[in-house]
């Protein structure tokens, strides 16, 4: 069960986020301002904290601030009503993982908490598990129904990334300045060479298959 923390100065908006939560099998923690959200923090296990930015003594803001200050990786969804362009970007500079505007969707608010809460597990194992495949970064390998297969750099890299995000398209220009050099001579088409391969390595998986977006770029999806 993953802990979450709800930071809100609104009594009625802590016990719809938590009755959401809970529904939704999590432990929730409440807090009624920045100070008493950081103490938590201090004596508690938190796997993601729900922050508003419009709190006393310590705003959302602040408290943003203070846990990437000292270090903290703590997954932050911030949730309020400042919903200018100006807030939003203050929000992802402080170091917030996702941002929404008051009122939510409780379902949307649901999933983005799973997603943020799942890329915070790839990121601290540095491993995929999808099905009976399995992923792990460090010695680029990738592990199907216990057989391992050992991919070059780019390839894995390329695979580990689509497989972070699952249904999510990225382009071949994305691709390319990450994991090619900006000032490289590759040209695009160097990612569609790469995915053929992929697709040609694991051309017989069942749990992953790599899609094309026509006039975008690629994506993968999961089949389990």
């Amino acid at each position: 069960m993953f802990n979450i923390l709800v930071a809100d100065d609104v009594a009625n908006i802590r016990r719809l986020y938590e009755y959401t939560l809970e529904k939704n099998g999590f432990k929730v923690f409440t807090a009624e301002n920045g100070e008493a959200a950081l103490d938590i923090i201090e004596k508690q296990h938190i796997d993601l904290m729900i922050l508003d930015v419009m709190m006393p003594k310590k705003d959302g803001y602040e408290v943003l601030k203070t846990l990437r200050e000292s270090g903290s990786n703590l997954p932050v969804l911030i949730i309020t009503a400042k919903d200018a362009a100006e807030d939003l970007r203050r929000g992802f500079i402080l170091g917030t993982d996702d941002y929404m505007t008051k009122p939510v969707d409780e379902m949307e608010m649901i999933l983005r908490i799973k997603a943020l809460l799942r890329r915070s597990k790839i990121a601290e194992e540095q491993k995929i598990v999808a099905g009976s495949t399995e992923l792990v970064y460090d010695s680029f390998t990738v592990t199907v129904a216990g057989e391992p297969v050992v991919l070059p750099k780019k390839e894995f890299q390329i695979l580990f990334k689509l497989l972070s995000f699952p249904g999510k398209t990225f382009t071949r220009q994305a691709l390319m300045e990450e994991f090619w050099e900006m000032d490289s001579d590759s040209e695009a088409r160097t990612v569609d060479v790469h995915i053929n391969r992929l697709r040609e390595r694991f051309r017989d998986n069942k749990d992953f298959e790599i899609v094309t977006v026509r006039g975008l770029g690629y994506k993968a999806e999961i089949k389990a």
